[in-house]
């Protein structure tokens, strides 16, 4: 499933968490893991150092990755390791199209907490600009449990729900995992739960939720099916991430629309920012053409 594997790092203690599961990962699929750190250009590093003008951020950046591919060697994982100049969310997407990568994984927070890897910053940006799927590692959280053995897919029944089914159903499949389907009747957005359309939503939601459930269990995967009405999308996924030992939320993304690529509504992006699990945004596939 997976080949190649990108790691980018700031070394900071969000990211050396996030890589212990990357290392996980590539040692499951035989995997190489390409450990990326982007000396930020936007920052002026250049200095003099004994009489030899360095970079910095590059000199650390060497250090960084040094230090990851040596954790790597001890799970006899196979890394590459590069330091890059350039802006760090796009040359991060570059990167991964360049070397064609199958995953990018990262944290949701870097050396410098809410200023450096936060979502709204570098990891959202990569989430949108990144042509393939992005796992976003919360790493102040519990340790991750890999493999994985329940499997959280919102879905609302459109095409890039069912791209993420389809991604989710690999892992699923491989690791003996149940999928959990889930649908979240958010009638936050219509106004009221007293709304008389509730009912033919949840009836929509449970013939959604049954389809992809048939899809799993064609695949050979056990599938729990959920329907919930709720005040919000994003609090009902967390909850029940919560409170069914989920390991792994997948959710599609959107696919371009104008000069950039938006996560699916405000739903996805909610998630990946305060899920206590991992979460894998999968893009749409025409946006590799």
């Amino acid at each position: 499933m997976f080949d190649r594997i990108l790691f980018p790092t700031d070394g900071g203690d969000g990211a050396s968490a996030a890589f212990d599961h990357v290392l996980d990962l590539a040692a499951d699929h035989d995997a190489t893991v390409h450990v990326l750190n982007v000396a930020d250009t936007t920052h002026d590093s250049v200095t003099r150092i004994g009489g030899e003008v360095v970079d910095v951020l590059e000199r650390e950046g060497e250090e960084i990755v040094e230090a990851a591919a040596d954790r790597a060697a001890d799970r006899d994982v196979e890394a590459v390791t590069e330091v890059l100049q350039g802006g760090v969310a796009e040359t991060i997407a570059a990167y991964a199209d360049e070397y064609e990568a199958d995953l990018v994984a990262m944290p949701t927070r870097g050396r410098t907490g809410f200023d450096r890897l936060l979502l709204g910053s570098t990891t959202e940006r990569v989430v949108r600009e990144s042509t393939v799927p992005v796992l976003s590692i919360r790493p102040d959280g519990e340790p991750v449990r890999y493999p994985y053995r329940n499997v959280l897919v919102p879905t609302d029944g459109s095409e890039r729900a069912g791209n993420a089914l389809d991604r989710a159903l690999t892992f699923a499949e491989r690791a003996g995992a149940a999928v959990h389907i889930l649908s979240v009747v958010d009638v936050g957005i219509i106004g009221s739960e007293r709304y008389s359309g509730v009912d033919t939503l949840v009836e929509g939601a449970r013939k959604t939720v049954a389809e992809a459930a048939a899809t799993a269990e064609e695949a050979g995967v056990e599938a729990v099916e959920t329907v919930e009405v709720g005040s919000s999308a994003a609090h009902g996924i967390r909850a029940y991430a919560d409170e069914n030992e989920i390991d792994l939320v997948v959710m599609g993304t959107q696919g371009r629309t104008g000069v950039g690529r938006y996560l699916l509504g405000s739903v996805a992006e909610r998630t990946v920012r305060t899920s206590p699990v991992p979460v894998l945004t999968v893009p749409d596939p025409s946006d590799r053409d």
